[in-house]
């Protein structure tokens, strides 16, 4: 019977990104509901754009936005002050051996995709590319 190749440890497995999804889902509903008690977080729009786990599912490092804040990181500091019940919270929603612990990052894929556009909006690549290739 042939071993099947190594997994790279970039690349997530299909239970790795099925459970960073039910941990997305469940700390979304949580936040919605209100069921963290924190200013911060309940006077900002507070979105968990995705969760990836460790691949022995003990880890979850959670991407937050702050929907029409410039600065994430109150947010980011409030969640991660509510860590030990959100981790509670969302064990008690998803069933898994183990209860993940939590990590809260902010999400800076959207900056970064932004900065990309204004990139390709820019003169002198509007140029490159509106060039004819037959022009040499």
């Amino acid at each position: 019977m042939p071993r099947s190749a190594p997994r790279s440890s970039r690349t997530p497995s299909q239970r790795q990104l099925r459970v960073g999804e039910l941990v997305r889902h469940a700390l979304s509903e949580i936040i919605a509901r209100g069921e963290v008690h924190d200013t911060e977080i309940e006077s900002a729009l507070v979105t968990i754009s995705e969760v990836a786990m460790s691949p022995d599912l003990k880890l979850a490092t959670c991407f937050v936005r702050a929907l029409g804040q410039a600065d994430t990181t109150p947010s980011v500091e409030a969640l991660d002050r509510h860590r030990k019940y959100l981790r509670g919270a969302v064990a008690r929603r998803i069933e898994l051996r183990f209860s993940p612990d939590l990590r809260f990052r902010a999400d800076t894929s959207f900056d970064t995709g932004d900065r990309i556009d204004a990139l390709l909006r820019s003169p002198s690549v509007r140029r490159d590319i509106d060039r004819d290739p037959n022009d040499s």
